[in-house]
């Protein structure tokens, strides 16, 4: 089984903290579309015959398109791979795109699933972001969204300068009472050469505050978990049945290919990207030249990516499977270094899985980098 994830590049407006690829110039949106569905024809072969389980239209804005546009991408990949019977398949969504003729046509396609970027209920915070609806559009996209899809997930950002741990608070009961099954979250981080970056250098913006962070994370652990929500992955949060097919493909390691500028593409032994560049792309494409660049992960580059990911999930990091891959020597090691996490309380083995204790998880990035192998080949 693999997944598909295409990357539409576009976007109304720049959120200060953004960080990804995007263009808020919709001039080549019509040849960028025809060169996605170029792309897919021509990587139709990579996965090696694998079944495709999981669509993910991401960005970028996907809700910026049409139904019909989408339409024409989901046939793309019917057309070129086999499909499941009931394939998940997720469109991300502000809350601005979501008028009720929107839903009612999305609920009649194949999208199944709505990721809708909320990120916070309250005015300011949205302001400070700099997103492109307000608290208004939040409440009532789901209102709606809730009324034609069951499989809904909802992102919200903590650790916002200036939100309270009681507007935290409000920001999660606020998402729990439309019902929905899914709740992803994430601290808002300061990224190189973004808007966000500058305003902080000049003191137009508070710098976060990690400690806050971490406190409104035990805050969103503890309320969610109230709620039967099961904390499957650092950032994700799901009733039964309810997980995300998608990303947990990323984080269990199957392959996936991307389409569109700056996706990224794995296969179990190399991983690739393409070119982060409108222009180029269509260039590329309409050469039926693919704008990739791609890289051999060595058996290191394999076992610290699997360490990062398995520290992320409630799945954790299973010793007999480091020991039959990667090999004696690497298990060996990822036992040593983790002692001292252990003494600490971070981490702890169960059946032997490695995985983080409750204090552990919103330091799992840190722990897993310090777990890295940087010396064998």
């Amino acid at each position: 089984m693999a997944g598909i994830y295409i990357h539409i590049p576009f976007c109304k407006q720049a959120c200060y903290y953004c960080n990804f690829y995007f263009s808020t110039s919709l001039k080549k949106k019509d040849e960028l579309l025809d060169c996605l569905i170029k792309e897919i024809d021509l990587r139709k072969s990579e996965l090696n015959n694998d079944t495709i389980e999981t669509i993910y239209f991401g960005g970028g804005t996907p809700s910026i398109l049409s139904t019909q546009e989408i339409n024409r991408l989901i046939d793309a990949v019917y057309s070129n791979f086999n499909v499941v019977e009931n394939p998940e398949i997720t469109l991300e969504a502000n809350p601005d795109d979501l008028s009720e003729e929107k839903i009612i046509e999305l609920s009649k396609s194949k999208i199944n699933r709505l990721s809708i970027g909320v990120q916070s209920f309250f005015e300011h915070d949205l302001k400070l972001m700099n997103r492109a609806h307000n608290a208004d559009e939040a409440i009532k996209s789901l209102q709606l969204a809730t009324q034609y899809f069951s499989n809904i997930s909802v992102d919200l950002i903590y650790g916002i300068p200036d939100c309270t741990n009681e507007q935290w608070r409000t920001n999660i009961q606020t998402a729990l009472s439309f019902g929905v099954p899914h709740i992803s979250s994430y601290a808002l981080t300061v990224e190189p050469e973004t808007a966000l970056a500058s305003f902080i250098k000049k003191g137009v913006i508070k710098n976060v505050d990690d400690d806050k962070a971490e406190e409104q994370f035990v805050i969103l652990t503890e309320e969610l978990n109230k709620a039967d929500f099961i904390h499957y992955e650092l950032s994700n949060f799901g009733k039964e049945g309810f997980f995300s097919k998608n990303n947990s493909a990323y984080w269990l390691g199957k392959s996936y290919l991307g389409i569109g500028p700056a996706a990224h593409s794995f296969n179990g032994k190399q991983r690739s990207w393409n070119v982060q560049n409108n222009a180029i792309y269509i260039k590329k494409i309409n050469q039926k030249e693919l704008p990739i660049q791609r890289e051999t992960l060595s058996v290191t580059d394999s076992y610290n990516e699997y360490v990062m990911t398995g520290l992320r999930t409630i799945w954790g990091v299973s010793l007999l499977k480091i020991e039959r891959d990667f090999g004696e020597n690497y298990s060996k090691y990822l036992q040593l270094q983790s002692k001292k996490f252990i003494k600490q309380e971070l981490l702890y083995i169960e059946n032997d899985v490695l995985k983080t204790t409750k204090k552990g998880k919103f330091l799992s990035d840190g722990l897993a980098s310090d777990l890295f192998m940087l010396n064998l080949a």
